[in-house]
Order: C-alpha cells, then structure tokens, then sequence
C-alpha cells in the first residue's frame, strides 16, 4: 500500500503540518523533530506526492522545454545548459521535441501549460504569429531561446544572428576572397535564417561586392542541404571560390561533396560557417566558423526564466550574447 504522510506522522509521533513542514524544508522544525521525521521517513519508505504539493502550493517545480529537433547536436547542448541551471534552482525539466513543425509546436506549448508547468522555454525555431497567441494565453512566464519574435514581446536569450554572418564573410574577404557562395537556411524564419542571410548581404555591400543571386541556395540547416546546395555552385560555368554556410552542419556538407569530385578545402574551395558544433573541429580539414556559446545560451535562458518565475526584478528581458570567429583550417588566402 502507498504510504502516505499521515502514516509518517504516526511513526513520527508529531502531526502531519509537522511532516509537511519538514518534506517543504521550513526552517521551523526543531533539529531532533527534523531527525524523528526523516527517520521515519526512511523507515517508511515515503515518497511525497509531487502532485499534491503541487496542488496545495499551486507550483510544480517543473519547466517545459520545446525543443525542434532533439537530433541537432546544437539544442543538446544548449539543453545541457538549462538543466544544469535548473538543477541549481531545484526545477525538474520536461522536454518535448516537435520535428520542426509548427503543428506540433503549439500543441506541445498546450500540453505543457495544460500540465501547469510553472515556467516555459521555447527553443531555436521561428517564432509566428499563432505562436505568439499561444504564449499569451499562459499565466506563466515564457522564454525564447536561441530565438526571438519580431516585436521583442517575450524575453529571449540569443545571438546577433546578421552580425554572426557579416563576421563569418568579412572573415572571407579578408582572405581575398570576392566570388562567395552562400547556402542559407529558410528566408522565412527572420531570427536566424534571413538574419544571417542579411548579414551575408550586407558584407558584400561593406566591401563593394556585387550580390548575385546565382551564388545563393536555401537549404534546411542540415547536412544532406549542404552537399545537394554544393553540387550546384560545382557545376556553375564559373565558380565561386568560398563558400558561407549557414550552419555548421550544412558546411560539412559542402565539403563533403567538394572532396568526392576529388576537390580539396580550402585549396580549391574555402569553407565557413555559424554554430561551433562538435562536428566542427573533428571534420578534415577542420572548420572555421563563428561560435555561438550554445551551452551559455540554455543556461542565461533558464537563470531568466527563473527570475521570471520567482518575480524578481529583471533588468533586461533580451538578452544578446557575444559570438566568436573562431580560425581552424578550411579557409586559406587567395
């Protein structure tokens, strides 16, 4: 049979307000109380109900993560950070992974609320309109990680996606490159893709560089995208001489298929890209790239979420945080 706190407070020999007391960490309890308590406890074999408290103190001590892809090594780690940071704060996380699709996405945001999850953290996808009505209708506060909406109107931890890419360019044309191709993500997704799609642009223009609509094809951030994205620019009449990927995953793609025509990066291709995946700095020749800190993203998300939650003050609800360009081995001088 379940045991349940009544029979703690029998084999205690003190009330049940006490064993509560004792099972929320209320500093008022003698120290021999505490001792009885625990003892009986563990004589027991009790487990709290986290429902009931959760019940009785109208909090759950939970946090739903919406995660788009649970595969991309890129949400694992930013998701490492959010546990770690909601250990620290004693909140258990339940993540859900949504496949990318929007659908899903505001049926698991339901789901979540609908558990009275006390907080929420939706990560790295595009942020819509039917998205937004469904944080609002949340009595709980909402974090957008690795992500923002267009209008600033939920907190969000993110980079300076555009500023990411005119680094990852510049870095290119610092190395005499003029003729370079980019594979984007979805145009459609403004916090990342255009973003970083705009960045590119605008570092053309800084260096007085021709945009040309040949030298850029859309991909879906993942690798198959990069290798079917580069066999176009290898079968153009004249070839662009580096290549700006989106994401780390699409540039090792590129050079994938760079190298199964029997091509070398970066003698006759140079490759960079955004993210610092793990992938990044084991692929041959090693990939350069523009870091963004995934592991400090989860956790400034989480350490805002709590505050949030706790009804602290919060002295800026958008956080941007630093990216790094990071030099390895797949872009070389002209």
């Amino acid at each position: 049979m379940t045991v349940t706190i009544y029979d703690v407070a029998r084999e205690a020999g003190v009330s049940m307000a006490t064993v509560s007391r004792v099972v929320n960490n209320n500093p008022n309890v003698k120290p021999q109380t505490r001792k009885k308590v625990y003892e009986a406890i563990e004589r027991l074999g009790y487990r709290p109900n986290a429902v009931a408290r959760g019940l009785a103190s109208k909090k759950t001590t939970t946090v739903g993560v919406v995660i788009p892809d649970i595969s991309n090594s890129i949400f694992a780690e930013i998701a490492r950070g959010i546990e770690d940071i909601a250990n620290m704060y004693h909140y258990n996380i339940i993540l859900c992974n949504a496949d990318k699709k929007k659908e899903k996405e505001i049926r698991v945001i339901n789901t979540l609320l609908e558990k009275q999850v006390d907080g929420l953290l939706f990560m790295g996808g595009t942020v819509t309109e039917d998205h937004i009505q469904a944080f609002q209708t949340s009595a709980v506060p909402i974090v957008l990680c690795a992500t923002k909406d267009e209008k600033g109107a939920i907190p969000s931890v993110d980079i300076d996606h555009e500023a990411a890419a005119f680094d990852a360019v510049s870095t290119l044309i610092r190395h005499g490159h003029r003729e370079i191709a980019m594979i984007s993500g979805t145009l459609q997704d403004p916090a990342n893709g255009y973003a970083r799609f705009q960045g590119y642009k605008r570092a053309l223009e800084t260096a007085g560089i021709d945009y040309n609509e040949d030298l850029v094809r859309i991909g879906n951030y993942r690798y198959e995208s990069g290798v079917e994205a580069m066999k176009y620019f290898l079968g153009l009449k004249k070839k662009p001489t580096a290549i700006f990927a989106a994401t780390d995953e699409m540039a090792i793609g590129a050079i994938h298929s760079i190298q199964d025509e029997g091509l070398k990066v970066p003698d006759d291709f140079s490759v960079i890209s955004v993210d610092n995946i793990r992938m990044a700095s084991m692929v041959r020749p090693q990939l350069t790239t523009v870091a963004q800190p995934m592991y400090d993203l989860g956790a400034v998300a989480m350490r805002l979420l709590t505050k949030l939650m706790k009804k602290e003050n919060v002295d800026n609800p958008h956080v941007i945080l630093p990216h790094e360009t990071i030099l390895r081995l797949s872009v070389s001088h002209l």
